[in-house]
């Protein structure tokens, strides 16, 4: 392992490698030892952190669909309790289901992994690492990274439990039990979701046991729910809501199916998105102004923390509509929930951050992304509505949606990408004040965010650094058709002042 490129696996968070071969000049970099070695690194973070020795430490461990997974699950597994540690096996999970292994009682784990990639293709994985106080951090990756290069581990004397429980049962019914009270239906309180038809789209990951450990229970009738069935090859569609095909087949399943409802997760469940009783998408802004509306019902004036692609439209309706604070922060949902916790702890009540991904946090439920939990907030609202003769779009029927809106990604082909990427921001600033009817928009935590005034433009576009890549992302919107080509136009005239940049895109 000596010439092993550790470093090489972090991905911000979270730790993204290679598992399978299959994919043409993709070398295999997280290995079953890759893996076992992390599992004794993260043993070895956390008796320093909860201050235990590894014996006395209980793990879980739970995976989405993967192909890779059941091998890889193994021999973290291993690691783990080949230094004596405990490990409780959960098998296929949702990685908002580890977290709250750390704190649900009669568990009451020390630390949990979940192993997925999220909606990324077949040959990947990945650990998620969690205690109590939630996702690890960007520097605890680091450290566990530093601790397996060193691979300073002894065998312990007795080597660690490992022993199966089905955890995912007692999360599940953490659902139903809250959605019961919530509802509180006078004549049906054990099934308040009877009459109601809910097709679920699960993409063949993880989440397909909402269907029968929360929906059935509560009544739902769940006919026309799709590839609900764990399947690493994802045959049907990218488990993601945030992709097109995805969005347009859970659509359809509920068309097909004359169903009230559609819900959509990704592969591991931390995100979701849903379909109104026509087939309409409710994500992306249209999701963010739903969970808004339900949680400003509950917290009125509360700060909405979302990333910085939202709509005008939408800030427009938090503030005006909904008397709530719109704050729009960074891209990345680490950043969105930790701005949320940080407003909260100088004094700015803030009860969601969520992104335009479908990755929702409320600080009810431990700033948790959960993409299980905000279907189920909605769920509630929609027993609710359906017993007061009313339809749960009609609490965002105020939403004003741009009439177009496109993303476009710019190659930067240099290798100090970021230099050249800030230089272009600086300049775009630069030239913004030359333009009468361009204006920048106040407090931008990320790139420059500029407001178009005229008729004929009638929007806003966002450019900013890619997280990760050596790409300037650039989002457009108007409110009048043809106004995202018009500043497209303008915008293409000015990066043309600047070489290296791969302006194919637009």
């Amino acid at each position: 392992m000596q010439n092993f490129n550790w470093t090489k696996l972090q991905n911000g968070s979270d730790i993204r490698g290679i598992a399978l071969e299959g994919v043409p000049n993709e070398k295999v970099n997280l290995t079953p030892e890759i893996v076992t070695i992390l599992g004794q690194s993260f043993v070895s973070w956390l008796v320093e952190k909860v201050h235990k020795p590894a014996a006395e430490l209980i793990i879980a461990i739970g995976r989405d669909s993967r192909l890779s997974g059941p091998t890889l699950m193994q021999a973290v597994m291993e690691g783990i309790a080949s230094v004596g540690a405990t490990v409780y096996d959960f098998e296929m999970a949702s990685t908002p289901a580890m977290f709250m292994s750390t704190v649900t009682p009669g568990f009451d784990c020390d630390g949990a992994i979940m192993l997925t990639a999220s909606h990324l293709p077949f040959n990947r994985n990945g650990l998620k690492f969690f205690t109590a106080n939630g996702g690890l951090q960007k520097k605890d990756i680091t450290d566990i990274l530093t601790l397996a290069q060193s691979n300073h581990f002894q065998p312990a004397a007795a080597t660690g439990n490992i022993t199966k429980h089905n955890f995912i049962s007692v999360y599940a019914n953490q659902f139903v039990k809250q959605i019961r009270e919530s509802v509180n239906h006078p004549d049906n309180f054990e099934q308040p979701l009877t009459g109601l038809k809910i097709v679920v789209d699960a993409g063949n990951g993880a989440g397909g046991f909402y269907v029968d450990k929360v929906l059935k229970p509560l009544g739902a009738d769940t006919t026309g729910s799709q590839f609900l069935e764990p399947d690493g090859t994802f045959p049907n569609h990218v488990p993601n809501p945030e992709d097109k095909q995805a969005m347009q087949s859970i659509c359809q399943a509920v068309i097909e199916n004359h169903a009230d409802f559609g819900i959509i997760f990704d592969t591991d469940v931390d995100r979701s998105a849903a379909v109104d009783g026509v087939g309409k998408e409710l994500n992306r802004n249209r999701l963010i102004a739903l969970i808004s509306a339900i949680i400003l019902q509950e917290h009125p004036g509360s700060t909405i923390v979302t990333d910085s692609i939202t709509s005008d439209g939408l800030t427009q309706f938090i503030e005006q509509d909904l008397k709530g604070i719109h704050h729009r922060f960074k891209r990345g949902y680490k950043n969105v929930i930790d701005e949320s916790v940080r407003l909260n702890q100088a004094g700015q009540e803030s009860w969601l951050a969520i992104e335009t991904s479908g990755h929702g946090a409320l600080k009810e439920n431990y700033f948790l992304d959960d993409g299980a939990y905000l279907v189920s907030k909605l769920l509630i609202e929609l027993a609710k509505s359906k017993l007061a003769n009313q339809s749960l779009p009609d609490l965002i029927a105020n939403l004003q949606e741009p009439a177009e809106s496109a993303e476009f990604r710019i190659k930067i082909n240099v290798d100090d990408f970021k230099v050249l990427g800030e230089a272009v921001i600086d300049k775009l600033q630069d030239f913004t004040s030359t333009q009468a009817d361009w204006k920048i928009v106040p407090n931008n935590y990320e790139g420059v965010r500029i407001s178009c005034t005229s008729a004929s433009e009638s929007g806003w576009f966002l450019l900013r650094l890619s997280l990760h890549d050596p790409v300037m992302v650039l989002n457009v919107e108007s409110n009048v058709d043809g106004g995202v080509a018009l500043i497209v136009a303008r915008l293409l005239a000015f990066f043309l002042t600047t070489e290296s940049l791969d302006l194919s895109a637009l």
